[in-house]
């Protein structure tokens, strides 16, 4: 008999079947003898969000994104369990551990927003139409402007309290408002909502899904509407959340064979800055929806990690370096100088 295939469990967004098929490769490319599938899993957080699309302010319980993947993983229906790293909660069930993490993408956010030219030249060649009442006008800015330029009041959407809090502190003036649904469908609400004015997603998304941000700020990529422009906030201005960019694998505990396969996709660097950030984020008592950021880094023989805290009002903000091996260390020390 055919040996039984080794079984990657995913999600079935567009942005979780890109992360699945990454490491597929990365699995064939290093075991070439070895059969891999992958086995698309709807989770709970789906299904909600789903039925949340329209129902804007209600957040999602941590875990809802990885729950029915970890189920098939212990009842041995799938053999790893491929994550966005920052939906996996820094509590593993019992029998399950993280295997290994992938080289990280891009931390940074994006602001993404109308390009008022394209506007124009739209409702040049449009005919004209009777307005319904309450239809607004769809507003736009110029190509590379940034978040000190968005006009007094602009209503701006994201689901993350971080990105909520981060934003206000660099502009108060703004509104911000929740949004739900995967990355293709938040840019097409950006689209056709006048009464959104910008959305915050995360570069890595844009990377894995193989959309672009041009030179002229422009967005372009499959499932991108046309006319939208983009430009990133630098991790001065908005700190990423705690494994933003890194794909996490999450295996079984004491089976030997997925995890000689995991020590062969496992980045290190990555892997003990994001072991540094869960430390810190375990130590805050938080989960993917708290209001606090960070970002660990590796320099020469050290980690460098940032992190700033929403969690009792206003921004607190830290930073500290330890050597490689005091990763854990060094995000319980970050949390610990935060919450006193």
């Amino acid at each position: 008999m055919p040996e039984r295939p080794f079984i990657i469990a995913t999600r079935g967004s567009a942005l979780a079947l890109a992360q699945a098929n990454a490491i597929y490769d990365q699995c064939r490319k290093a075991f070439p003898r070895l059969v891999f599938e992958i086995k698309i899993i709807k989770t709970t957080g789906d299904k909600l969000q789903t039925a949340a699309l329209n129902q804007e302010g209600q957040s999602l319980p941590k875990g809802l994104f990885t729950k029915e993947l970890e189920v098939a993983l212990l009842k041995h229906h799938a053999d790893l369990a491929v994550h966005s790293l920052k939906d996996l909660p820094t509590e593993l069930p019992s029998g399950l551990k993280l295997g290994a993490v992938g080289n990280r993408a891009d931390v940074r956010d994006v602001l993404v927003y109308r390009d008022a030219e394209y506007l124009r030249e739209i409702a040049t060649k449009q005919s004209v139409v009777e307005w319904t009442p309450g239809q607004a006008e769809r507003r736009g800015l110029k190509p590379k402007a940034g978040v000190k330029d968005l006009p007094k009041g602009w209503a701006i959407a994201t689901s993350s309290p971080r990105r909520k809090a981060q934003l206000l502190a660099l502009r108060p003036d703004l509104t911000v408002v929740d949004i739900r649904g995967n990355v293709p469908t938040r840019l097409q609400k950006l689209d056709e909502r006048a009464e959104l004015d910008g959305l915050i997603l995360a570069a890595a998304g844009f990377e894995r899904l193989h959309f672009q941000i041009k030179p002229d700020g422009r967005l372009v990529g499959d499932a991108v509407p046309d006319g939208l422009l983009a430009i990133y906030f630098e991790p001065e201005q908005m700190l990423p959340c705690v494994g933003q960019g890194a794909i996490g694998i999450e295996i079984r505990e004491n089976d030997e064979r997925i995890a000689t396969i995991c020590e062969r996709l496992n980045h290190f660097n990555t892997q003990q800055c994001v072991i540094a950030e869960r430390a810190f984020l375990s130590a805050m008592g938080g989960g993917c929806q708290s209001p606090v950021g960070a970002y660990a880094e590796v320099i020469g023989h050290q980690i460098r990690m940032r992190a700033v805290s929403f969690q009792n009002g206003p921004a607190r903000r830290t930073e500290a370096r330890r050597v490689v091996k005091e990763a854990i260390e060094l995000g319980q020390q970050i949390a610990a100088e935060l919450k006193a």
